[in-house]
């Protein structure tokens, strides 16, 4: 008895301090990154105001229209999935620092494999956040570093090491995560890599829709394997 009221107690406990970490994370996050986006139109404001070339307000939204066929989905689609591994708090690092995919993702999951920390849990928040920070810090120094020596370093590079920074970092970098995630997951990975092959090869939907369906329908299995496994414990227990 002594042993389930202490563990309760400490369930109870870090359920409290995660519904504060998440209530000080949203305090901080929102208005930082509305901050950001709003802060993010002086330099275009300042050379219209300066130079008074301000362009057509239907130049502007027919503009926007393009971008939001072709990159819309990415606003639905990227904060579901990447939320697993970055957290509430890294979610609002990641979109406000950037290099989502290629920098916060990988950081914030190898972080959960090496803590071995439950996604969704206190522990989890702390060390994806952590590895965040660590990530930006590190990006900055690079980036920084890149642009004083960058160009010269790669002048001297051969052309084959060129063309695979430049063309295949990215998906090196996005296969690395998947494979970290298809060990665990074997069945969600088949799934989410036979849903889109099947899509494309069969009726050949926009991108767009491939994104949206890929993520969601590898959501939707993997919550439908989670909520089998609970029947089939629950029975057996039964």
């Amino acid at each position: 008895k002594l042993h389930n009221d202490h563990y309760v107690h400490v369930l109870y406990t870090n359920n409290q301090l995660l519904k504060e970490w998440k209530r000080n994370s949203i305090r901080i996050g929102s208005p930082t990154n509305l901050l950001a986006a709003i802060t993010s139109f002086i330099p275009v404001i300042w050379l219209c105001t300066k130079y008074n070339c301000w362009p057509d307000p239907k130049l502007v939204f027919s503009a926007w229209g393009m971008v939001a066929l072709s990159f819309g989905a990415f606003y639905i689609v990227e904060p579901v999935s990447y939320y697993a591994s970055l957290g509430l708090t890294g979610t609002y690092l990641s979109f406000l620092s950037g290099n989502i995919g290629n920098m916060r993702v990988p950081s914030a999951t190898m972080a959960l494999e090496t803590t071995g920390s439950k996604p969704g849990t206190l522990q989890a928040e702390v060390a994806s956040t952590m590895a965040i920070c660590g990530s930006i810090v590190t990006n900055l120094i690079a980036t920084t570093s890149a642009v004083l020596v960058g160009s010269a370093v790669v002048s001297v590079l051969p052309e084959f090491i060129t063309a695979a920074l430049t063309k295949y970092a990215a998906a090196a970098i996005f296969g690395g995560t998947f494979g970290t995630y298809a060990a665990k997951y074997p069945k969600i990975a088949v799934f989410g890599i036979g849903l889109p092959l099947l899509l494309k090869f069969t009726i050949a939907p926009p991108t767009w829709m491939l994104i949206i369906v890929s993520v969601f329908g590898s959501l939707g299995f993997g919550r439908f394997l989670y909520v089998k496994e609970n029947k089939s414990t629950a029975s057996k227990n039964a």
